[in-house]
């Protein structure tokens, strides 16, 4: 007796492309007669972590400052293209600036510690954003203290000056006040440069688990920290004394 043909599968319907969490569009960044970056394209996923190679000088760190408009803080750049975030112009008009930094959060190089507790460093964002609220403070502080790996080594020292810390503490500090006001993306710009292994190991750690409630923008100058890191990775070249991205899968 022959078997029933098995009944086909309906052909799968093509869904929309999910919209990308940050997404620049012919980005080009320039100083007077010279330019910087030069139409600079880049999609960044929901909870991916996207890293971009370099060289010294190709723009990475301008790019990072481009898409959260930091970039306007330094006098004499101009900038032409477009930066999307949820599919909205952060250059629309009322756009608010401090609003969009933290939606859009940028952990630097080297910690940047304010005078103060460590609990005031944590909160310092939320409170110059006006989203803290006394009976959530403690919450807050706790949840993003944990998220950026630290909680465990400062629990009983909340009170205590930030700067006591070293400095790979003070990285994930610094990266804690960046996750307190719950950001969508997150711009890291090399952040492990000024760290020492042990300390590069628990910023990358952290990195990793991001990406569950994250977009990540990763800058590094190291191939191998993009290999362990990234969903994908893109590359700034210089051409012309301009930085152009290329994407390498």
């Amino acid at each position: 007796m022959l078997e029933p043909l098995p009944r086909s599968a309906p052909a799968a319907v093509p869904g929309p492309h999910p919209l990308p969490a940050l997404e620049a569009r012919r980005l080009t960044v320039t100083a007077g007669p010279r330019t910087i970056l030069r139409g600079v394209d880049l999609r960044l996923a929901p909870r991916e972590i996207h890293a971009v190679l370099g060289p010294s000088g190709s723009g990475k760190s301008t790019l990072l400052r481009c898409l959260n408009r930091l970039v306007e803080l330094t006098p004499g750049l101009r900038v032409s293209g477009d930066v999307l975030l949820g599919g909205r112009s952060v250059f629309a008009r009322g756009t608010d600036a401090d609003d969009l930094r933290a939606r859009v959060g940028l952990l630097f190089q080297r910690p940047v510690v304010f005078p103060g507790s460590i609990a005031a460093n944590v909160l310092f964002g939320l409170r110059h954003t006006g989203r803290l609220r006394r009976r959530e403070a403690a919450e807050r502080l706790e949840r993003a203290l944990r998220e950026a790996a630290l909680w465990d080594e400062v629990a009983d020292r909340l009170d205590q000056p930030a700067a006591r810390l070293s400095v790979g503490q003070q990285q994930r500090l610094a990266l804690a006040r960046a996750l307190a006001v719950e950001p969508e993306v997150l711009l890291l710009d090399e952040p492990t440069s000024a760290l020492d292994p042990r300390s590069t190991a628990a910023i990358e750690e952290t990195i990793l688990s991001l990406r569950a409630r994250h977009a990540v923008l990763l800058v590094t100058h190291r191939p191998e920290q993009a290999r362990r890191l990234a969903d994908r990775v893109s590359r700034l070249r210089l051409r012309d004394g301009a930085g152009e991205l290329e994407e390498n899968g």
